[in-house]
Parts: C-alpha cells; sequence; structure tokens
C-alpha cells in the first residue's frame, strides 16, 4: 500500500508540472538520479508507467494524468491542513520564498528581513534575486511563493497585486542637451541610440509595436538586461536607456541626466506575484501583506 502523503507524491506532481526531470532536479535540489529512481518506485508501486519521455522532457501517460488528476487535489487540501493545524494559534510560521527584482535590492531587502524579524519571527524568508522574466519562470514551476515583477501595463488578477507605478525616463549623460528640458516627446527618439533589454523582454516588446504605430525608427545600439547595466552604459555614453525615474528608483547618480517620455507617457509597474501552483499559507499572506505595506511607505 502507498500511502497519499507519501513525499514521492510531491516529487510526481512537480515533475508532472515541470515537464522535465532536469529543471524537476535544479527546482527540488535533488539529484535527477534520485528523482528517476523514485519515479521508478512509484511507477512500480502503481503497477503502470506514469511518465513518457519526450525530446524536450516527459510527458504524463494516459494512467498518469488520471493519477495527477487525484493526486492534485489531495496535496492541496493536505497542504491546507498541515497550515491550519501549525497555525491553529494564529501566529504564522513556515517557509516563505521570495523573489526580488536587483533593483529592489539595495532599498527592499535589508528592510524585509528587519520587518519580518520583528514582526514574524516564526516565519523563515528564503529570498532569491532574478530578472522579471526569471522569477515569473520560478512563480510558474512553484519555486518561489512571491515575486517581485515588473509589468509594462496594468495587471490584475488575484495572484498579482500592483504595488507601485513609475513613468519612465529617457535617461542619458548629465547634461545631455535633448534631456536639459525635463521632458522629450516619445518621437523624437527616432534614430537615437537605444540601450535596451534584448529580445523578448515586454518593454521591447511594448516600444516596437509603439514605434510601428507612430513611425518611429527605434536604433539600438546595445542590449542590456539590467536596469543597473543599463544606466552605467547610459553614464558611460553609449546611449540613452529607458527606465524608470531616477526619483523613483532612488539611484541619484549625478552622472546621469533624465527627461520625462510624453506624448504618450510610458508607465511602468512593480507588481506582487503569488504562484498558482500551491495554496496560500497564513505565513505567505502574512508577508505579502508586508510587502505591500513596506512599499506604500
Amino acid at each position: 500500500m502507498l500511502p497519499i502523503l507519501d513525499p514521492r507524491w510531491r516529487l510526481f506532481a512537480s515533475v508532472a508540472q515541470l515537464g522535465s526531470l532536469t529543471r524537476a532536479a535544479d527546482v527540488l535540489n535533488s539529484p535527477q538520479s534520485v528523482i528517476s529512481r523514485q519515479i521508478a518506485q512509484l511507477e512500480t508501486l502503481c503497477g503502470g508507467k506514469l511518465f513518457r519521455r519526450t525530446g524536450r522532457g516527459v510527458v504524463l501517460t494516459e494512467f498518469g494524468e488520471l493519477i495527477h488528476a487525484r493526486i492534485g487535489p489531495m496535496l492541496a487540501d493536505a497542504d491546507r491542513l498541515a497550515d491550519e493545524i501549525v497555525t491553529t494559534n494564529r501566529i504564522p510560521i513556515g517557509d516563505v520564498h521570495v523573489g526580488l527584482l536587483p533593483s529592489s535590492v539595495p532599498r527592499f531587502a535589508g528592510r524585509l528581513f528587519r520587518a519580518m524579524r520583528e514582526q514574524y519571527p516564526r516565519v523563515r524568508l528564503r529570498l532569491a534575486e532574478g530578472s522579471s522574466a526569471q522569477l515569473e519562470e520560478w512563480l510558474a514551476s512553484g519555486r518561489l511563493d512571491l515575486a517581485l515583477l515588473l509589468r509594462e501595463g496594468p495587471s490584475a488578477g488575484a495572484d498579482v497585486t500592483c504595488l507601485r507605478s513609475m513613468a519612465l525616463d529617457l535617461t542619458g549623460p548629465a547634461g545631455d542637451p535633448l534631456l536639459v528640458a525635463g521632458q522629450v516627446p516619445f518621437a523624437a527618439l527616432d534614430g537615437l541610440p537605444l540601450i535596451l533589454p534584448a529580445e523578448p523582454h515586454v518593454l521591447r516588446k511594448r516600444l516596437d509595436a509603439l514605434a510601428r504605430e507612430r513611425g518611429v525608427r527605434l536604433v539600438v545600439a546595445m542590449e542590456a538586461d539590467t536596469i543597473a547595466l543599463q544606466q552605467e552604459l547610459a553614464a558611460a555614453g553609449a546611449g540613452y536607456a529607458i527606465v524608470a525615474s531616477l526619483g523613483d528608483t532612488g539611484t541619484g547618480d549625478a552622472r546621469l541626466g533624465a527627461a520625462r517620455i510624453v506624448q504618450p507617457e510610458l508607465t511602468r509597474h512593480i507588481v506582487l506575484g503569488a504562484t498558482p501552483h500551491r495554496p496560500h499559507t497564513l505565513a505567505t499572506r502574512s508577508v505579502a501583506r508586508l510587502v505591500a505595506a513596506l512599499f506604500s511607505r
């Protein structure tokens, strides 16, 4: 008999969700050989193949899909029950994995740690840093519970909370004649050497669509995927970056000048995303509220 709370079922659910033994090994921080062996043990105990190998990973067999449809809700119920048991006294407890954007780390990581230690001492905060695209992927895989994400348009949904909206500036060397007026129309970007994130970044898609719509020719002089790197290159004279207002980011770099992009004005949103693959616990809900509160200050 195979108990439903056997940890191998969680491993089975992770592999089914990720579609790859390799990705599961990375997320679970376990050797792929161990995962393969445990899946084989489950198949022996169940009397049938759970996965079929493909050129891109693994997919559930018909038998595996039947098992997964039954196992998934049971695991979710077990998680909710465990959370209810350990939080009966309404004290948040447990691990919460939070992803931070590189630009948020200097101003936010320390504040979050100190507030957590003071308000929720029994919650173990696990922090990770990555680009917005990486954090989106880690949320989708269940590697993170919560993550700060960049969105180039309005965001809505039960798993997304908008924390801050910021205007986008054209940023270059301090004293640049193009920037001294404090505003620059989008049409003025025509032919300018730009420092932009590599495709398929959402900002690139948004700028390309807007440029086509308005007949503006965008020239990508350099590609750089982090705001810090874009600003360094702009300060060095490699081109102009399009980033959130220096006042909003707290950069305060004397080497840089900036002008608000207008006609139209562009905005970027920092949102707090939650993984859709497991239920919120008292601990994750508490951390989410704390993150939102810290951003409002």
